[in-house]
């Protein structure tokens, strides 16, 4: 009798195994782990962004409770150098920072929004040009998401965080609305959990919607 007992255990554990193991989206299963995190269930919503308040974007989405938006300030002409240090941290990848997203002190992590300058960049096309301006980042991935009527795509990747020598995991995503392209950014604080983000960043992919 051992043996058929042995088959039945073998044969539920593959079972549960089968219903646990990470899988992509397609076929409707979650991608658990890295490098998605999909098991990360979405933050509670507090209101919209991109409507009204301080930051006028082609798209609108939610922001997560214990958040604070605010437009990123064009910097001023006459200032050299300010202008220097602003192109590097305003400009990249053929996109310009048009509100930030902070959570702290709910979460030690911003969400970033970036309007392409060119009009009518495709989504992934303008996703790979900002992912792959970041110096010293390895491992990107991408996929292709929905949110509402709109097709996402997303980035995720790993970039080195130099005051604690590790790599981190860093996500984005690139969504085009009319002739606009619109990317938000995912990150942490320098000493925050990466994952600590993402129900802030997944609430915003997943109530995406396109400015009437």
């Amino acid at each position: 009798m051992e043996r058929p007992v042995l088959a039945f255990v073998a044969l539920a554990l593959g079972l549960l195994a089968g219903c646990t193991a990470g899988g992509g989206r397609d076929g409707g299963r979650a991608a658990t782990g890295e490098p998605w995190y999909d098991e990360v269930t979405v933050a509670g919503a507090a209101g919209p962004v991109g409507v009204g308040g301080p930051c006028p974007l082609p798209v609108t989405f939610d922001l997560a409770q214990g958040w604070r938006a605010k437009a990123v300030q064009a910097p001023d002409p006459g200032d050299e150098l300010g202008n220097a240090v602003a192109e590097a941290l305003t400009r990249r990848g053929g996109s310009t920072v048009r509100c930030e997203l902070d959570g702290r002190p709910a979460t030690a992590g911003f969400l970033r929004v970036w309007t392409v300058d060119a009009a009518g960049a495709p989504a992934r096309q303008a996703l790979e040009a900002f992912v792959d301006a970041e110096e010293g980042l390895t491992e990107p991935q991408y996929r292709q998401t929905r949110a509402g009527d709109l097709d996402v795509v997303e980035a995720t990747w790993l970039s080195r965080r130099v005051l604690t020598d590790e790599d981190v995991r860093e996500w984005a995503l690139a969504v085009q609305v009319g002739d606009r392209t619109v990317l938000v950014e995912a990150s942490s604080t320098s000493f925050g959990e990466p994952v600590d983000v993402l129900p802030a960043y997944r609430l915003a992919r997943d109530t995406l919607a396109g400015q009437a």
